[in-house]
């Protein structure tokens, strides 16, 4: 398994009777376990119920991801989503609203399956 050199320790999460290896925050371990199923497990872990919003932005940092091998700047999903929704949604209030554990930046990248880096604190 590739992990994550970051982490403290690992913890196991639940999908549909598999163990997926997150960190201690949530993050997955092995970021080719990710599936919907890990995204819906680790929300409803989180108390959060996932719509068509929250799924567009996961796909948004997975897609970012892949592309540019590096988590995305939440000036770029604003820019992007704001672009797609318009002002009212497309901005940091709304983003932070829909991912209240972290914003989209943590719980988003939790939920997407991306590793947590370095520099996050």
């Amino acid at each position: 398994m590739s992990t994550n050199p970051y982490a403290i320790r690992v913890e196991y999460l639940d999908v549909n009777g598999n163990k997926v290896a997150t960190d201690q925050e949530g993050y997955i371990q092995n970021m080719d376990e990710w599936s919907e199923a890990f995204a819906v497990a680790l929300a409803e872990k989180e108390g959060l119920v996932l719509t068509k919003d929250h799924w567009e932005v996961i796909y948004y940092i997975k897609a970012y991801y892949e592309e540019h091998r590096v988590q995305a700047q939440v000036r770029d999903m604003i820019k992007h989503f704001k672009n797609i929704w318009g002002p009212e949604r497309g901005n940091n209030r709304y983003l932070h609203d829909i991912f209240p554990k972290g914003g989209p930046q943590k719980q988003g990248n939790r939920l997407a399956g991306i590793r947590r880096t370095k520099g996050e604190h």
